[in-house]
């Protein structure tokens, strides 16, 4: 391997936690139980090692726009590889569209127009601080950290999606909040995420 090559694959391998955490929300639960993330991720990497050529990225914040979009692509590939198997599931459903609004929710906050180049840097490294912080927590703790505070479910939703009662979803929350204001020094990490669907904040107490 040459050192361009190296260099290449380590300017894209850097954006690896960020990346798994766009594929578990842009997956869903649903897409989830079916389809591994991480699996989805690192076809996402080889991708964009093959296609490095096309990428016309300057720095570091225009490369992770650019993968980002190899990313959505690849989900968007995988799932209709699976429903396209499994003829009976859902066909009214358009998953494209769905898979694409999660990322469009994505990029409003990460790529907004009206921010500067700086803002869009600073995003860039508090999306991976977050996603470094939630793959180090327990998993229950971080699903429904991601389930209630990214994706937007409410807490009677999350209880359901993982078959857990709202005490213990609450616990789960809290323990999990409480770590990550220890991993992140800051008393309120999720505060200035904003990726996807806004919820009524004060049906849990932080």
């Amino acid at each position: 391997m040459t050192t361009g090559d190296n260099f290449d694959q380590q300017a894209f391998e850097q954006f690896r936690p960020a990346l798994l955490l766009l594929a578990r929300t842009q997956l869903g639960m649903r897409f989830r139980r079916v389809l591994d993330d991480s699996d989805i991720v690192q076809q996402a990497l080889l991708e964009a090692h093959r296609s490095q050529e096309s990428c016309r990225a300057s720095n570091a914040v225009e490369r992770f726009a650019w993968i980002r979009r190899v990313l959505t692509n690849t989900i968007i590939d995988a799932v209709r590889m699976h429903t396209r198997a499994k003829r009976s599931v859902d066909h009214a459903i358009d998953w494209d569209a769905t898979i694409q609004g999660s990322a469009i929710r994505a990029e409003s906050w990460l790529a907004d127009r009206h921010s500067s180049p700086s803002e869009r840097a600073e995003r860039k490294e508090q999306l991976q601080q977050l996603a470094i912080a939630l793959q180090a927590l327990p998993e229950p703790q971080r699903e429904a950290i991601e389930l209630f505070h990214l994706q937007g479910c409410s807490l009677r939703e999350v209880s359901q999606l993982l078959d857990r009662t709202g005490a213990s979803v609450a616990g789960l929350i809290h323990r999990g909040l409480k770590q990550l204001r220890l991993a992140m020094g800051s008393t309120d990490p999720l505060s200035s995420i904003e990726i996807f669907a806004n919820k009524n904040e004060s049906e849990f107490p932080s």
